[in-house]
C-alpha cells in the first residue's frame, strides 16, 4: 500500500470515529471520571490502603476514560505519538490523556510491573465486606478508530512456534464502516501486501473490571477480586458482581478492548480506548447469599445468560471450579438439588476458555435465564 493509500485509509477511519479526547465528546450522564496521572495505578490495582477517587451511592452512573497500555508501555518506547506514528497515525488523533500518563512519573518496568492502566479506585457509599459489588455496563464508546493487537515477551499460547527468538510483533488495525453501516475492524493479511484485509465484528468490553484487596495486587493475573477477567460476554448490558474485600469496594476498570476471541491466544485482544458510562450497585450480604450462594469469586450475567466464572493457574481447575460455580448459582437461586443441576449444565450450558495468557487462566459459562421461566 502507498503511503497516500494508507493516509486515505487512515483519514477515512478518523472522519468516521473521530477521537473522543479527555472532556470531550459524550458523557453518558452521572459522575465523570477522566484518566489521569492522579486517577491511573500502572501495572497494579488499587488496594484497600488507596484512598478513592471518585465516591458514589448504590445506583449512581459513573462515565469512565480508559487508556489502552498499546503504544504506551516502556518497552514500546512509552511515547504513544511515535508508536502510532509508525502506523500512519497523526498525532493530533492520539490521546493526549495516554501521551501524558506516557510522560508522567508513573511507573511501567516490564520486568515486574504489568501491563495496564486502570482508571479507579471508586468507592461505593456502604460496601462493606460480605457485600456484593455489581458493576453495569451501560454503553462503550471507542475512544480512537484505531488499535494493537500483540505479541511480545513469549506470552500466548504458541509463541516459540509463531515468533522467533522472543520477536515483537504488532497487528494494527483500523475501525472500518462495513457492509450495511455496521463498524467492523480491518487488519491487514500480510505486512508485505496490506491491501488484502480481513474484517471481523467489533465487540467492544473492558478486559479488567475488579474492586480492591486488602494489598495491593499486580495487574496481570485474576482472581476473586476480578481483575483481568478477558471475559469477552461482558459489553454492553452486562453486569459483573464481585463480592466486597475492602470498606467501600474500591472498585476500577481498564484493558480496554474493542474485540477479542474466546482464549486470547497470541497474548492481547484488539486493545484500544473506551469510554465506559457504568451503573454501580450494592447488594446486601443476605441478599447475596440468597442470590448468588456462597460467592467467592467473580460471577456475571446479561438480559439473557448467566455467566460463572472460574479460575486458577491450573485449566482444568479453572473449568472445575466454573462448574462449582454454576451448581451454586442453580441450587441457590433456582431450587435445584445438585444432581439435578449437574445434569442440567452437561445437557444445556456451553463453558468456554475466557484466556490462557494472564498466569491464571479463566473458564466462563454461559447458561440461558429463558430454561428457568
Amino acid at each position: 500500500m502507498s503511503t497516500v493509500a494508507r493516509t486515505a485509509r487512515i483519514e477515512q477511519a478518523l472522519a468516521d470515529l473521530p477521537p473522543v479526547h479527555a472532556g470531550g465528546g459524550p458523557v453518558g450522564g452521572g459522575h465523570y471520571l477522566a484518566a489521569t496521572p492522579q486517577t491511573v495505578t500502572w501495572g497494579w490495582l488499587p488496594s484497600g490502603r488507596d484512598l478513592p477517587v471518585l465516591e458514589v451511592e448504590p445506583g449512581d452512573l459513573v462515565c469512565v476514560d480508559t487508556i489502552s497500555h498499546e503504544g504506551v508501555l516502556a518497552d514500546q518506547g512509552r511515547d504513544p505519538r511515535r508508536f502510532f506514528g509508525r502506523f500512519g497515525v497523526p498525532a493530533d488523533a492520539v490521546l493526549a490523556d495516554a501521551a501524558a500518563i506516557a510522560a508522567s512519573t508513573l511507573g511501567n518496568d516490564p520486568r515486574v510491573d504489568g501491563p495496564h492502566l486502570v482508571t479507579g479506585p471508586i468507592a461505593v457509599t456502604g460496601a462493606q465486606p460480605g457485600d456484593v459489588a455489581s458493576i453495569s455496563v451501560l454503553e462503550l464508546v471507542p475512544r480512537v478508530p484505531y488499535g494493537v493487537v500483540s505479541s511480545r515477551h513469549g506470552k500466548g499460547a504458541l509463541p516459540a512456534e509463531v515468533l522467533a527468538g522472543g520477536e515483537v510483533f504488532s497487528a494494527f488495525c483500523l475501525v472500518e464502516t462495513g457492509d450495511g453501516g455496521h463498524r467492523v475492524a480491518s487488519m491487514a493479511l500480510r505486512a508485505d501486501d496490506p491491501d488484502r484485509r480481513v474484517r471481523f465484528p467489533l465487540a467492544p468490553f473492558l478486559g479488567l473490571m475488579g474492586v480492591a484487596a486488602p494489598s495491593r495486587l499486580h495487574s496481570v493475573p485474576p482472581g476473586a477480586h476480578g481483575g483481568n477477567i478477558d471475559v469477552r460476554l461482558l459489553g454492553v448490558g452486562s453486569t459483573l458482581h464481585l463480592p466486597v474485600q475492602v470498606p467501600g469496594a474500591l472498585a476500577y476498570v481498564g484493558d480496554p478492548h474493542f474485540a477479542q476471541g474466546n482464549g486470547e491466544v497470541a497474548l492481547t485482544a484488539l486493545e484500544a480506548p473506551l469510554r465506559a458510562t457504568l451503573r454501580m450497585d450494592l447488594v446486601p450480604a443476605a441478599q447475596a447469599r440468597e442470590r448468588f450462594g456462597p460467592l467467592a469469586g467473580p460471577i456475571a450475567e446479561t438480559p439473557d445468560l448467566w455467566i460463572p466464572i472460574g479460575l486458577h493457574e491450573d485449566l482444568d481447575e479453572a473449568m472445575r471450579g466454573c462448574v462449582r460455580q454454576s451448581l451454586d448459582l442453580l441450587t441457590t437461586g433456582y431450587g435445584m438439588d445438585r444432581r439435578h443441576a449437574y445434569a442440567y449444565l452437561s445437557a444445556a450450558a456451553d463453558y468456554s476458555v475466557s484466556q490462557v495468557v494472564d498466569v491464571v487462566k479463566g473458564v466462563h459459562g454461559a447458561i440461558r435465564k429463558a430454561d428457568f421461566r
